[in-house]
């Protein structure tokens, strides 16, 4: 009897234990489930609509995202649609403040906007439909967007079908909306066209800066196809956004010192004839380029007071611009180095005068390795970019020093340097990786190779017209991407498109995945264009 007491004592205080014992509270299950549309105020995807107002009613309170941004209205509309409220609420209502079209399919795509107000679990591309006729239209139409040169596609992307009847020409892009409209948004590489009305239609992708479904070539980037598109249609059709090239235009000039002048200007100043003059008489001048700037420096040689006519002319374009020197501080003449310590070993040397240059005395230039033996070299001048190269075998753990002695340089204004000297060293040929790309399924040549990095900057580039197999040595470590483009005018650079014109730009086609170019590796990559 005493056993089974203490066993009942036991198991009460274990259980009183058990009640004591304290928790946690968790708040339940986390919400993930997307808020849902319960009706309309019309329906959804009703006919024969007339109002001017919708109201969409929700599960759950909702809070609006972007809108503004991620909203596409197909057709488009002139007037901007009006949505409340601003904060949370179980009821979105729409104002429309354009006159809507007869017997129009009409889409309100809010994209990933709408999301519930707790969790902020979006409702992922809802889409809002109403016809002002008795017909809801149902065609569908796919498109792929990519860049034409970039590997990488800009987001929110608009994707344009504009109505092909007999009334079409392709100024209407510049000046009119799209019968329909779809877009990218922040993600999208492959996008739908919804509720369309069969018939014939131009393609358009714009990257479209003001977001007025208008092409503005200053600003935006544009592809298209070239031949019109019938509805329905099951292809998917791609297209390739290019920046076009502005005509050229000299816009202004300024005087930026005692003896230089700056053109400001748009498109490509390659090959603009200047001039310059005082009165009746040529003015001597030079003209280099400032780098990433669409602007020219004019260098010239003129007193204060003169009255200088700088004339610019390429094509179509001819203008005389006029400006009255004023008394300045003149340049002086200084000297930069692209690398100061560490020259790599595919690069060569070179100094940068503040002002361009004219006269160069080797003989009065001495280059030297660490063991204090003379190297031969030979300079070379890039007048654009104010450069003097210094050309030469370099020679691996090496140590040198270049000596450029009074007089050696003479500047445009007949100043001459005093006493230069540079001190570099080159690295190991081990500390760099080779590549070797051979080219398989070449449909055409030229062709142009290029390397770049993860920003898309050039790094190395190759033009063949006859080689398939190209090699890039002596490249630093790293990740790298690989491109061709078929350089079909012959010309050395990639060429962009013209819409216009309706002309694509320059094929440009991507290896797939990412080269890894080692220290002391040797890479070889079949690259197939098939």
């Amino acid at each position: 009897m005493q056993g089974n007491i203490k066993y009942i004592i036991v198991l009460i205080l274990v259980f009183l234990a058990s009640c004591a014992k304290r928790g946690t509270i968790t708040g339940g299950i986390k919400d993930t489930i997307a808020p849902k549309m319960i009706y309309g105020v019309p329906d959804n995807y009703s006919k024969n609509f007339k109002g001017n107002v919708i109201k969409l009613n929700f599960d759950e309170y909702v809070k609006l995202k972007n809108v503004n941004k991620q909203l596409i209205v197909s057709p488009p509309m002139k007037k901007q649609l009006e949505i409340l409220p601003y904060a949370a609420s179980k009821t979105i209502t729409i104002k429309i403040k354009d006159t809507l079209l007869p017997n129009t399919t009409y889409s309100l795509n809010f994209g990933n906007s709408i999301e519930d107000n707790n969790e902020s679990n979006k409702l992922q591309q809802f889409k809002y439909v109403f016809s002002t006729g008795n017909y809801i239209d149902s065609l569908q139409l796919n498109t792929k967007v990519k860049d034409a040169i970039d590997k990488k596609v800009s987001s929110f992307v608009s994707v344009l079908l504009y109505d092909a009847t007999q009334n079409y020409n392709d100024s209407i892009v510049y000046k009119d909306v799209p019968k329909y409209v779809t877009s990218t948004l922040d993600s999208l590489k492959f996008v739908k066209f919804e509720n369309l009305k069969q018939g014939k239609y131009k393609l358009i992708a714009l990257k479209d800066a003001n977001g007025n479904n208008k092409f503005d070539p200053k600003t935006d980037k544009i592809g298209f196809q070239k031949d019109f598109i019938t509805i329905p249609n099951d292809t998917v059709y791609e297209v390739e956004l290019f920046k076009e090239e502005l005509p050229f235009k000299g816009l202004k000039i300024s005087q930026l010192s005692g003896s230089k002048i700056i053109l400001g200007f748009e498109g490509n100043s390659k090959d603009a004839k200047i001039s310059l003059k005082n009165k009746n008489s040529n003015v001597p001048f030079v003209v280099t380029s400032i780098p990433k700037k669409d602007s020219l420096n004019i260098w010239f040689k003129a007193n204060k007071g003169d009255s200088l006519f700088v004339n610019v002319e390429k094509n179509k374009f001819k203008k005389q611009f006029a400006l009255k020197i004023r008394d300045l501080k003149r340049d002086t003449l200084s000297f930069s180095t692209e690398f100061t310590t560490d020259l790599p070993l595919r690069e060569q040397f070179a100094i940068i005068g503040s002002v361009p240059l004219s006269k160069f005395d080797v003989s009065k230039m001495k280059l030297i390795n660490k063991d204090g033996i003379d190297i031969k070299f030979t300079t070379s001048y890039e007048e654009t970019n104010q450069k003097l190269n210094f050309n030469f075998d370099k020679e691996p753990l090496e140590k040198y020093k270049l000596n450029i002695y009074p007089g050696a340089i003479t500047d445009f204004y007949e100043r001459k340097n005093d006493s230069l000297s540079y001190k570099f060293t080159t690295n190991n040929s081990s500390d760099y990786g080779n590549l070797r790309i051979n080219l398989k399924n070449i449909k055409r040549l030229p062709v142009i190779v290029e390397l770049t990095d993860k920003e898309g900057k050039i790094i190395a580039s190759r033009y063949t017209e006859k080689e398939t197999n190209i090699n890039f040595d002596l490249i630093d470590p790293g990740l790298f991407t690989l491109r061709l483009i078929y350089d079909d005018n012959k010309n050395k650079v990639w060429d962009t498109g013209n819409f216009i014109e309706q002309r694509q730009a320059e094929e440009v086609i991507y290896y797939p995945k990412e080269i890894d170019v080692r220290a002391n590796w040797d890479v070889e990559q079949e690259f197939d264009l098939k």
